[in-house]
């Protein structure tokens, strides 16, 4: 309670509605207990019992929270069912086995990586996927069901962001199972992938999703209880492409017109839980089915939105089935140990057979659950809007329309600010004083809310912004501990900042230190209904955290105001304390998992952002919502200000701490630096053919914001530069960029010279078939044909010169049809697998002045060499053998020949 200068004095304040009456001395002392015991505040009920409570009970208060965490919260995370054993399932029939599918996957582990267009992935991996289905065959219950299998050879082309995708020869094995007894039309798709990055074997992703499949395959297909709707189980060839596997059956196969509902499997770690992170979109009826038979869940519409904001550097199949189907569904992926995602350290290994029990329980309830479900004979009739969604500590599961989130989030903040304003009132009534003067301390109190909020979302902010201007980013990558002392202490510490100091400059002393306390939390509570109604007013379903946060609240108001401990000293904050355990335990479980999800992400989120700031926010989230109601309370305490000062203490400590070799990021094998770059040999050709200039080097695009720093005591690096100069002078910088986010970022890429030209494993060649000028009624324009064979993957950059205009091509129109979203130079993406015929395509130019014996445009070629089993160059073996052994290069040969028409 705050204290005047006028002495000491006695207030009794009336309850109205039962004659108790609580006495109050208010002394002349701060109420953090400063001052000498005789001044102390000493709030007494009717018993006489002091409620303030020594100032050591505050850090045992505080260390109550963090144990709740690790007692409660981590063991939950992480927790994973027991393994099923081949020799256990005639005791349990109809049971996921483990076992078999971890068999399985070591068996595709052997096999290496499995680069599409190479040998492994095209023969050796379709051969094994066919066998393993007829093994399915012979033990499938033929009297029930009927198994078809179609090997497919899909080309086609989309266009993928900035770049068109085009594809030959991918192949996937598709497997259609269905119920003798179904005449139903409508078939649920199950996708993974079977290829891999090169380098990478692919285990985690996502050939532990593949034997998921095919165990799954096998039990439906032994299963008793025929289900009403055929499945498909896709194995696609090339997702790493991208998406040319996917995109090749959704748009060509015969069945993919007939799939109505999809479950997709991916994976961006290795072993673990698995996220469900994106659902219908607009078909709640699915979440139904995963609330009704995930064994397991793990989802929350959180990961969904942050997801399709594109703040995560990921993408999967499920983009490419709702773009091109729309196919409704369910994405979910495999999150743990995303430190080994595409390096070579995903292996089986990392893998466990709980991880893959977790797996398989979930997919097989799930896809029993939507093959016999009712909503797919229609299921446009149940496309009713999205979804809110998550799981609570994986125990439960929670879905509702999103119509409904809105109803609840309008209606528990509107309802929790009429309670805040009949709390106001009733202290008023009980204390003797006039409304006036508690709407004046609430107005107070919210300021300092709203000041609390930034502070604790502005202090972890700044400690990012800090650490990036020292180059001291990501030094939590292999500590992650380390986030508790860099963010989440000065989160804390600024949630609680504005209320401690207050409550020592003497409130008023009409008010009550314990009404004060109460005003707090009410001040939180109508702030945090005020950002719930904005965001749901923006539809955002991540509103949905602020609900739970006043739903909780409101729970411990009522109990407080029925009960009368409202006014009954601080009791109610023991009410208070006891209700925020659920939300705590949530809210820790939630932005603990995202953590766990992102920090891998930032050793490949790109240098032009801060990772710091993301991890920062979370944090800061996360503090923020588990900790508004509980952390100021330690005003409850006397010493409230030491309090802060060992949050302060903490907070440098862990800094002492993460700038030494503790905070290094990267450790070999387990986290590890992250290196992309290509071996490039260019050769630039002048206009009349003449070769202008032919170099090599090694072109890195890096993956992380320390850039090369890291490797600059550890290797020579002479030579090493940005393309800021060449990008002025040459089309896309004169570099061979292998996707769309290569591309995006080349300007900040960086070049090393090498002496030695790159020895490439084959050409890559471009042959112009001819050069046509066609003379229109209205126009006149020039027609150049071209053919090109190379490696199984190639990319085309076009730069029309001044004054021309592409009018047509042989690929798709979309780009020249939308010249505002589209601008060159363009980009074509190429891919084959089974089929490496040469590509044959053409241009019609339009020039002003119909010239067409001038340069008109540039178009280079680039042939990628990715395949493992492409022996590299001496030179390039001396600079890998230099590499110190926390860096894990992915990298290839490239041809790239610029060629001006």
């Amino acid at each position: 309670m705050g204290a005047d200068n006028t002495g000491e004095g006695t207030t009794e304040y009336p309850d109205s509605t039962n004659g108790f009456k609580s006495t109050m001395q208010l002394m002349t002392e701060t109420p953090d207990g400063d001052r000498d015991s005789d001044t102390r505040i000493d709030l007494r009920v009717k018993d006489g019992t002091p409620k303030q409570l020594p100032w050591y009970y505050g850090p045992v208060y505080l260390l109550f929270w963090v144990g709740l965490f690790f007692a409660v919260v981590y063991p939950l995370f992480n927790y994973l069912p027991t393994g099923v054993k081949v020799e256990e399932e005639s005791a349990k029939a109809g049971t996921f086995v483990a076992q078999r599918a971890e068999s399985i996957l070591l068996k595709i582990d052997l096999m290496g990586p499995k680069i599409a267009g190479d040998y492994v992935t095209e023969v050796l991996m379709v051969q094994f996927l066919l066998e393993e289905i007829e093994k399915v065959r012979q033990e499938m219950r033929q009297d029930l069901y009927e198994l078809e299998v179609d090997v497919q050879r899909a080309e086609g082309a989309f266009l993928h962001w900035q770049m068109i995708n085009m594809y030959q020869g991918i192949q996937n094995v598709v497997v259609k199972l269905s119920a003798k007894s179904s005449n139903s039309t409508s078939y649920l798709l199950v996708n993974s992938h079977y290829d891999s990055k090169p380098s990478s074997v692919g285990t985690g992703d996502a050939e532990f999703m593949v034997v998921a499949m095919l165990e799954v395959l096998r039990l439906m297909a032994i299963s008793d209880e025929p289900f009403l709707h055929p499945i498909v189980f896709l194995f696609n060839g090339a997702e790493e492409q991208p998406f040319h596997g996917s995109h090749g059956f959704i748009s060509q196969h015969k069945w993919a017109a007939n799939c109505k509902a999809l479950i997709n499997l991916d994976s961006a770690g290795c072993g673990g839980r698995e996220i469900l992170f994106q659902g219908g979109p607009n078909h709640p009826w699915l979440m139904k089915h995963y609330k009704q038979s995930a064994k397991h869940p793990f989802a929350t519409t959180m990961a969904e939105e942050v997801f399709q904001a594109d703040l995560i550097p990921s993408d999967t199949d499920f983009r490419i089935f709702h773009n091109f189907g729309p196919v409704p569904g369910l994405d979910m992926a495999g999150c743990y140990n995303g430190f080994v995602y595409h390096t070579k350290f995903d292996r089986f290994s990392c893998v466990s057979r709980d991880a893959l029990q977790n797996t398989g329980d979930n997919v097989l309830a799930l896809v029993h659950s939507i093959s016999n479900a009712e909503e797919m004979y229609d299921t446009e009739a149940h496309a009713e809007g999205h979804s809110v969604f998550f799981d609570y500590l994986g125990l439960f599961f929670v879905y509702y329309k999103e119509s409904t989130g809105v109803a609840l989030n309008i209606c528990f903040s509107l309802g929790a600010i009429v309670l805040v304003c009949l709390s106001l009132w009733r202290m008023a009534r009980v204390s003797q004083q006039t409304i006036g003067t508690y709407a004046r301390a609430f107005g107070m109190m919210f300021l300092l809310a709203i000041l609390g909020f930034l502070l604790a979302l502005g202090f972890p902010l700044l400690m990012s912004v800090f650490y990036d201007a020292g180059d001291r980013t990501m030094t939590y990558f292999t500590n992650s501990w380390l986030v508790i002392g860099l963010f989440i202490c000065p989160s804390l510490l600024g949630l609680i900042l504005p209320l401690t100091l207050y409550l020592s400059l003497r409130p008023s002393v009409k008010i009550p230190h314990t009404y004060h306390l109460q005003i707090a939390g009410h001040a939180y509570c109508v702030f945090l209904a005020i950002i719930c109604i904005l965001l749901t007013v923006a539809g955002i379903r991540t509103a949905y955290l602020f609900l739970i946060c006043i739903f909780f609240y409101v729970c411990a108001l009522i109990i407080n105001l029925l009960s009368r401990l409202h006014d009954r000293g601080y009791l109610w904050a023991l009410v208070l304390g006891v209700c925020q355990i659920l939300p705590y335990l949530y809210f820790t479980y939630l932005f603990h998992g995202f953590l766990v999800i992102t920090i891998p992400m930032t050793s490949r989120k790109g240098m032009e952002t801060n990772p710091d700031m993301l991890i920062s926010l979370l944090c800061a989230l996360g503090t923020i919502l588990s900790m508004i109601f509980v952390a100021p309370l330690v005003n409850l305490f006397r010493r409230p200000k030491s309090m802060l000062g060992g949050l302060g203490l903490i907070m440098f400590i862990f800094c002492m701490i993460s700038v030494s070799e503790v905070g290094f990021p990267y450790r070999p094998k387990t986290n590890v630096m992250r290196l992309h770059f290509l071996e490039v040999h260019r050769k630039f050709y002048a206009y009349d053919g003449s070769l202008s200039l032919e170099d090599s080097g090694y072109y890195f695009d890096l993956q992380d914001r320390r850039l090369e720093e890291p490797l600059r005591d550890k290797m020579n690096l002479t030579g090493f530069t940005r393309l800021d100069e060449e990008c002025k002078r040459e089309m896309k910088c004169g570099m061979p960029c292998f996707n769309h986010r290569w591309c995006a970022a080349v300007a900040d890429a960086h070049w090393m010279p090498r002496t030695e030209l790159v020895e490439l494993p084959s050409p890559t060649v471009l042959e112009l078939l001819n050069k046509t000028v066609l003379v229109g009624q209205f126009d006149t324009r020039v027609r150049y044909d071209f053919k090109v064979s190379g490696p199984p993957r190639m990319s085309l950059f076009v730069l029309p010169l001044d004054g021309v205009k592409i009018l047509r091509w042989s690929f798709l129109m979309g780009m020249l049809d939308n010249p505002l979203t589209y601008k060159p130079p363009y980009h074509i993406f190429f891919g084959y697998g089974s089929d490496d015929s040469p590509v044959e395509f053409y241009f019609e130019l339009r020039k002003d002045d119909a010239n067409f014996e001038v340069p008109l445009f540039e178009l280079a070629v680039a042939g990628h060499y990715m395949s493992h089993l492409n022996k590299r160059d001496a030179a390039t073996q001396r600079l890998m053998d230099d590499l110190p052994d926390f860096a894990h290069p992915m990298e290839w040969p490239t041809s790239y020949e610029r060629y001006i028409f």
